[in-house]
C-alpha cells in the first residue's frame, strides 16, 4: 500500500462530509472506508447511530468511527494475511480535525467473528500532532508482538483493533480482520517497506506512567517529547535494515 496515495485519494472526502476525527489503518489494511458522516444528533436522537426510517438507511451524526467495535463496519470477507508471531501495523491518525494528542490502543480479537477485542498487543501510548487541523502523517510499528500467554496457528483467524482517543475523551475505532500466516508466505514476504511503513517526523511520542512512576525530579514532571523511534522498542532501527 502507498500511504501517499492513499492520503491523495481520501483527501477528496474531507471536501465532501463533515466529521469530527478519524484514523486510518494503512496497513495491513482495514475493513472497509468508514469516513462517512451523516444526520444530526437531534435526528438520531442523541445516539451514536440511528435508523432513518425517511431515507431507509442508518444515519452517524459523529461519524462511523465512534461505534464500538470497528467504526461501524462488519467482519470483512476477506481477510489480510499476517504473520504468526505478529508484524506490522501502520495508521494515519490525522484526517479530520482535533488529534493534535491522541491516545492510541492497539488490541487483538480472536476468531472469525471475536466475541471482544480484549488483548492489547503494545502498551497505550500518546502521540502529538503538529496541529488540531487535518495533518498528513504516519505511525508504524514494524514488529507488534502477539499478546502475552496467547498463541496462533497458522489459518487461525483475528482481528486487529486500533482505537485513537482524542483530547476530549471521544474513542474512535478502526480494524483490520486477518488470516494467521507463516511470516515467509509470498502474500506477507517483502510486503512491509519504507513506503507503507515510516513514521513521519512531525507526529512524535510522548511517556505514559502512573502518578506512583513520578520521581522526585522536575524532569519527571513534563518528560521531553520523543520521536517514535527513540522512544518505542517495537520501533528499533534495525528492523527497517532488515526490509530493504
Amino acid at each position: 500500500m502507498n500511504s501517499i496515495s492513499q492520503w491523495s485519494a481520501l483527501m477528496v472526502l474531507l471536501c465532501i462530509t463533515i466529521a469530527h476525527a478519524h484514523t486510518v489503518i494503512t496497513y495491513p489494511g482495514y475493513r472497509g472506508n468508514n469516513l462517512h458522516t451523516n444526520g444530526t444528533v437531534a435526528q438520531a436522537n442523541g445516539l451514536g447511530v440511528a435508523w432513518d426510517e425517511k431515507n431507509g438507511s442508518y444515519i452517524y451524526p459523529y461519524g462511523m468511527e465512534w461505534i464500538y467495535p470497528c467504526g461501524g463496519m462488519p467482519r470483512s470477507n476477506n481477510r489480510t494475511k499476517w504473520p504468526v508471531n505478529g508484524g506490522a501495523v501502520a495508521f494515519q491518525p490525522g484526517w479530520f480535525p482535533g488529534h493534535k494528542t491522541a491516545l492510541i490502543y492497539i488490541n487483538l480479537g480472536l476468531g472469525e467473528i471475536p466475541e471482544n477485542m480484549s488483548h492489547p498487543v503494545v502498551s497505550p501510548f500518546q502521540i502529538t500532532g503538529p496541529t488540531n487541523d487535518p495533518y498528513p502523517g504516519t505511525v508504524c510499528m514494524p514488529q507488534v508482538p502477539l499478546p502475552a500467554n496467547i498463541s496462533a496457528k497458522i489459518g487461525d483467524k483475528a482481528t486487529i483493533q486500533l482505537v485513537e482517543v482524542a483530547k476530549h475523551g471521544a474513542a474512535l475505532y478502526n480494524c483490520v480482520d486477518i488470516e494467521f500466516a507463516d511470516p515467509h508466505d509470498p502474500e506477507i514476504d517483502g510486503s512491509v517497506t519504507r513506503d507503507n511503513c515510516f513514521n513521519s517526523s512531525d507526529i512524535t511520542f510522548q511517556y505514559m506512567y502512573t502518578t506512583s512512576g513520578i520521581g522526585s525530579g522536575a524532569a519527571m514532571i513534563q518528560p521531553p517529547q520523543h520521536t517514535l523511534l527513540a522512544l518505542v522498542p517495537l520501533l528499533l532501527a534495525t528492523i527497517f535494515g532488515g526490509l530493504m
